[in-house]
């Protein structure tokens, strides 16, 4: 049950990161208020797995969780890079948290 509230609080690390693009410096209401809600169901997720989770591990999953999902959505909704390079490095982040889950 713990990985799966830290995947969700993942999940919500991404909706803030890309909320912050479209906040526009929160200067726009609605992207901030949406990206201040989900930083704060974002860490209070964190929290709760962190009752049952290795602190290292578990945060260091939650980040790569919303370096991943962010840095994707940046190619999709941004039109950001699609290097082999960059690709090849978020394939790492994917395999570091794999191993990270694995690990315990």
């Amino acid at each position: 049950m713990s990985w799966t509230v830290l995947l969700l609080a993942g999940l919500f690390e991404i909706v803030w990161a890309i909320g912050l693009k479209y906040s526009e410096g929160f200067s726009r209401f609605l992207p901030s208020a949406i990206t201040v809600l989900a930083m704060a169901i974002s860490v209070t997720l964190l929290g709760w797995a962190l009752r049952q989770l290795p602190v290292g591990s578990a945060y260091a999953v939650w980040v790569g969780i919303g370096a991943v999902g962010t840095a994707l959505l940046g190619i999709v909704l941004f039109h950001e890079s699609t290097s082999v390079l960059r690709l090849i490095c978020i394939g790492l982040i994917v395999l570091g948290v794999i191993g990270l889950k694995f690990a315990g």
